[in-house]
C-alpha cells in the first residue's frame, strides 16, 4: 500500500516552483460498473491517470490492467478514502447509481475531503436533487439525458443533438432550404429563426467554420446553436 500511495501521489501533481507544469490530470473513479468503467477507459485514452475503486474484487481484477491504479475498497468509509489519498485529487467521479445510499455517502465523503471537482451519477431526478442539495457540483443522469437525445433524433431531422443546462442546444442537421443558396449573412437565419450556423460539412469534405460569407448548398450538413425550442423549430423547416 505504501508504494502504491507513493506512485499515486507522484502522479501529475505540479511542483510549486514550476509555472509550466500541467494541471493535475488524476481522477478517482468510484464504481466500476458499465458507466464507471467506460468513463475510466475513456479518461485513460485521453492521457489521464485513473484510480479505479470498487468494493467488488471481480470488477477491480477485470479492469486492473486497463487503469493506472485499481483498488478493492469500501468508499463509503471516509478513512478508506483517506488511506487511498483521494483527498489529494482535484477530480473524482461517483459512478454508483443503483445503490443510492452508497452514492450519497461516497459523495458526502468526497465533499468532506475537499475534492473540488466531483461528478456523481444519478438514476432519477429525485436522486439527482439529493446530490445537488449535498453540494455535488456536477450531477449526471445518463439514462435520462440519453433518452432525451435519442427522442430528438427519432422525431426530427437532426443527426445529433446536445442540450445544455440553460436551455441551449447544439444540433447537427441537414440544412433546410431557408439557409441555402445565399451567404448566411444575407439569409438572416439568426434574425429570423433565432439560431446561429457555426459549422458546415459538404459531401466528401471535412467540417469547417461557417461565416457570414458562407454559402450553404442543398444537402450540406450544418451545425446550429441556439435556444432549444428555436433549434427544434429550425430543423423542422423544409
Amino acid at each position: 500500500m505504501a508504494s502504491f500511495l507513493h506512485r499515486l501521489r507522484k502522479g501529475r501533481t505540479r511542483r510549486p516552483d514550476d509555472d509550466r507544469a500541467q494541471p493535475d490530470q488524476r481522477v478517482a473513479v468510484i464504481g466500476l460498473g458499465r458507466f464507471g468503467s467506460s468513463l475510466a477507459n475513456e479518461l485513460m485514452r485521453r492521457g489521464w491517470d485513473v484510480l479505479g475503486i470498487d468494493s467488488d474484487a471481480r470488477l477491480v481484477q477485470k479492469y486492473s490492467d486497463q487503469l493506472t491504479h485499481a483498488a478493492v475498497a469500501d468508499a463509503t468509509d471516509p478513512d478508506v478514502l483517506g488511506q487511498l489519498g483521494v483527498h489529494e485529487f482535484t477530480s473524482a467521479v461517483v459512478g454508483i447509481g443503483s445503490d443510492i445510499e452508497a452514492s450519497i455517502l461516497i459523495s458526502s465523503n468526497l465533499l468532506e475531503a475537499g475534492v473540488p471537482n466531483i461528478w456523481a451519477k444519478a438514476i432519477s431526478r429525485q436522486h439527482g436533487q439529493i446530490l445537488e442539495r449535498l453540494g455535488v457540483p456536477h450531477v449526471v443522469l445518463p439514462e435520462h439525458e440519453m433518452g432525451e437525445r435519442v427522442a430528438h433524433l427519432v422525431t426530427g431531422r437532426m443527426l445529433d443533438f446536445i442540450e445544455f443546462d440553460d436551455d441551449y442546444a447544439l444540433v447537427k442537421t441537414v440544412a433546410p432550404s431557408v439557409a441555402t443558396g445565399k451567404p448566411l449573412g444575407q439569409s438572416q437565419v439568426r434574425a429570423r429563426h433565432g439560431v446561429t450556423v457555426v459549422g458546415i460539412k459538404r459531401p466528401g469534405e471535412d467540417f469547417t467554420h461557417a461565416t457570414a460569407e458562407t454559402v450553404v448548398a442543398k444537402g450540406d450538413i450544418i451545425v446550429v446553436t441556439g435556444k432549444t425550442r428555436a433549434v427544434e423549430a429550425f430543423t423542422e423547416l423544409p
